[in-house]
């Protein structure tokens, strides 16, 4: 019996490591992969998206198209509008990108949304761009017609697999326990092509 016990909390221990240290993955370690990713160059003009979302048992519970208007003022400031059509609704998210530097060099951005109460800083390097942030989601609206939210962890984590293509995984979590998980490819398309499925291209 002591054997089992120790065993199992060995297993525990083990399990906590690994789920700790995958979710503390530099962005650096991306760095050999070809097709580098840097928000700016992917991020601009008409990028259209398709993914799903899953619940903490891996079943699917929505589907998307999405489009996503990218444009970049003087300063190097980046608008991301996004416009995202689910099976069961319509959705809208604009982020803003603004430059960090170093040595007169962007090395990150400070990553803003209309429902992330905090900035968090994007990361890129190789063929992926890390980001971690808390996401007041709207769940609907109270008798007052106030808004309802829920604060999620969100840890994002996207990878171009070929120019102009990227795949996209983000994890959801509340008090540190899993809840569900969106994945998404995104893909550069010109002006002319139309994001929703049901409309042709």
């Amino acid at each position: 019996m002591y054997r089992c016990f120790m065993l199992y909390r060995y297993l525990l221990v083990l399990s906590s490591s690994a789920l700790a240290a995958c979710g503390s993955v530099e962005v650096s370690t991306n760095e050999s992969f070809p097709h580098e990713l840097n928000p700016r160059t992917f991020f601009e003009g008409k990028i259209c998206a398709d993914g799903v979302v899953r619940d903490y048992s891996g079943q699917q519970i929505r589907h998307f198209n999405a489009e996503i208007i990218a444009s970049w003022d003087s300063d190097g400031v980046g608008t991301l509008a996004e416009e995202f059509r689910f099976n069961d609704g319509i959705e809208y998210r604009t982020w803003t990108l603004a430059p960090l530097m170093e040595d007169e060099t962007v090395v990150a951005y400070s990553a803003s949304a209309t429902d992330v109460p905090q900035a968090t800083r994007m990361e890129f390097s190789g063929n992926a761009i890390h980001m971690d942030y808390q996401l007041n989601y709207q769940t609907g609206v109270d008798d007052s017609g106030k808004p309802e939210t829920l604060s999620l962890t969100m840890t994002d984590r996207m990878y171009q697999v070929a120019e102009g293509v990227v795949v996209n995984e983000t994890m959801m979590s509340k008090f540190g326990i899993d809840v569900g998980q969106v994945l998404l490819v995104m893909r550069q398309v010109g002006e002319e092509h139309s994001c929703w499925m049901n409309e042709g291209v």
